[in-house]
């Protein structure tokens, strides 16, 4: 299925100029190596769900997003809500890459007296609302939204948390309202912590059930810049738009791409140098 695309002049003059395949595959490949580094900690991590956000949530702060490191509450700035909390490690990737904070303070992730917690809290720069408890984050996103038509909002979801019925609570309230400012991105990777998204509530014709809420449907492989670039283009109505990235949970590492068992992980320091090892031959072999 090819994505609706339209540009919208007014708000792309205002978002940062095409970034370069290469600048952005470099910066995915950083994000993904500090996730591993994040997981070898004491605490480990959510590997899988970070790994399948790397490109989503990199296209959005170097590229899609108005957003200022320096000034990361600027009243003119865009919205992102990462609703699916446990993501938490890739957001902390992504805003210290951008200059939130410094890339050091990834390592004190998970340890006494960080900010940087398994689920993301307001006290973290670049972080807009507390998140981790599913199924929230487009409602707030919808309020972001309504606020302010003169910005973009963004909530950012895990395909298992549409079983909760607040999100298409909020689907209805934002179509409802012509919320032509929010795009929802859901991260299809087809997996939750149980297993298969589909073997618990079944979410398919996913497409169609969020055309039948009034949205506008967009779908991409969710680890291909071009096509979420695509994907993520400012909405040609008046109608909310929903981008299914399509992805693949533990993206990066071949022992656990597609696995359940990615979901949380602790890597001990051999497990932790050799993720890195595979991370970086796939980079090298990417671009040669």
């Amino acid at each position: 299925m090819e994505p609706e695309v339209a540009a919208d002049p007014g708000v792309a003059a205002a978002v940062d100029p095409e970034v370069s395949a290469a600048d952005l595959a470099a910066t995915a490949h950083r994000v993904r190596e500090h996730i591993v580094g994040m997981c070898a900690g004491p605490e480990g991590g959510h590997l899988g769900g970070s790994m399948s956000l790397v490109e989503i949530l990199s296209l959005l702060y170097f590229e899609v997003l108005r957003n200022d490191p320096e000034r990361p509450d600027a009243p003119e700035r865009d919205v992102l809500i990462l609703s699916k909390g446990h993501g938490a490690i890739c957001l902390y990737a992504v805003l210290a890459e951008r200059g939130f904070f410094p890339v050091g303070e990834l390592a004190e992730y998970a340890r006494p007296g960080s900010r940087l917690m398994g689920h993301p809290i307001r006290d973290v720069p670049g972080v807009e609302m507390p998140t981790g408890s599913l199924g929230h984050g487009l409602a707030l996103a919808t309020g972001f939204a309504l606020a302010d038509p003169s910005r973009r909002c963004f909530a950012v979801m895990g395909d298992g948390e549409l079983q909760e019925g607040s999100v298409w609570e909020a689907a209805m309230t934002a179509a409802s309202l012509g919320l032509g400012n929010l795009t929802a991105v859901i991260d299809r990777n087809r997996l939750q912590l149980t297993g298969p998204t589909e073997d618990t509530v079944a979410l398919e014709p996913l497409a169609d059930r969020w055309r039948s809420f009034g949205w506008t449907v967009r779908e991409a492989d969710g680890h291909d810049f071009g096509a979420l670039r695509a994907a993520l283009a400012p909405a040609e109505s008046d109608r909310p738009v929903v981008v299914i990235a399509h992805t693949v949970k533990g993206r990066g590492l071949p022992s656990l791409e597609g696995r359940p068992r990615s979901h949380y992980a602790t890597l001990g320091g051999r497990q932790a140098e050799r993720a890195l090892a595979v991370l970086r031959a796939r980079h090298r072999r990417a671009v040669s």
